[in-house]
């Protein structure tokens, strides 16, 4: 468990980053009303750095262009901005790892993300371990952790198995089933966004989506550069949402981490 000191500290990877109307989802039929999602915590009460979260029901997750790679081709660690729905960064994420996992394993690499607020207090960890995303081995997919504060479960991300559809369930500190997380078919969408839909557990609800964003033919042959959405209901619980933004970054490299992507 991080110490409460170290909570309040700033992190020395953001030092060179720190800073000098949304559409929602229509809903045919009426969101099925649950406890396990739904906002309850006091705003005194919620994690630290994450109280900004609990005015949001859109995100916008940008990552910054590396010059080196996007000359070489060489895989970098990653580095994101997410930002409100006015385009102002509210955090700042930094992927660490190894040369080695980042350019050998790269769409099924381990990593850390740290993100952190503008003060450059680190209030998110995303952890992913090395494991397979193939419907061959469905006893190893993929499994994610979110923390907030740092040392503290705010819960997980897991791939479920199905030979035809990427699906997901979010979980909490718990590891009790909160919502799902559907893709399409085909995730290379041609000239177009590509949405994966957030759904009850029952997947017929559509409460939210996060989608990649097509951003252009040059920046999507030459660069692995991304841009997302996530658009969730304002009332979702503020760590559910800081794990829907782990999830981003987990669908982010399964299914476009190849510069052909997005095509």
């Amino acid at each position: 468990m991080a110490s409460q000191e170290s909570q309040g500290q700033t992190n020395p990877i953001f030092k060179d980053y720190l800073p000098g109307s949304s559409d929602l989802v229509e809903q045919n039929e009426p969101v099925e009303p649950t406890s396990l999602w739904k906002q309850e915590s006091h705003t005194h009460n919620l994690p630290p750095g994450l109280e900004y979260l609990n005015q949001l029901d859109r995100i916008i997750i940008h990552q910054q262009v590396e010059l080196l790679e996007a000359i070489l081709g060489t895989e970098t660690s990653s580095k994101y901005e997410i930002k409100n729905h006015l385009g102002q960064r509210v955090y700042f994420a930094v992927e660490e790892n190894g040369c080695f996992d980042r350019n050998l394993c790269s769409p099924i690499r381990s990593f850390t993300i740290r993100i952190a607020d503008n003060t450059g207090r680190e209030v998110i960890t995303v952890n992913r371990p090395l494991r397979c995303n193939s419907c061959w081995f469905p006893c190893f997919l993929q499994e994610l952790e979110v923390q907030s504060p740092p040392g503290t479960i705010a819960g997980y991300v897991v791939q479920n198995w199905d030979p035809f559809l990427p699906k997901f369930t979010i979980q909490n500190e718990s590891k009790e089933d909160v919502l799902k997380i559907i893709g399409p078919y085909a995730t290379c969408g041609c000239f177009e966004d590509v949405d994966f839909e957030v759904k009850a557990l029952n997947e017929m609800s559509t409460i939210g989506k996060i989608s990649k964003y097509w951003s252009g033919f040059v920046n999507n042959v030459f660069t692995n550069t991304a841009n997302f959405g996530i658009q969730v209901p304002v009332d979702l619980d503020v760590r559910i949402k800081a794990v829907m933004i782990g999830a981003c970054f987990l669908i982010d490299l399964m299914f476009f981490e190849n510069s052909l992507d997005g095509l």
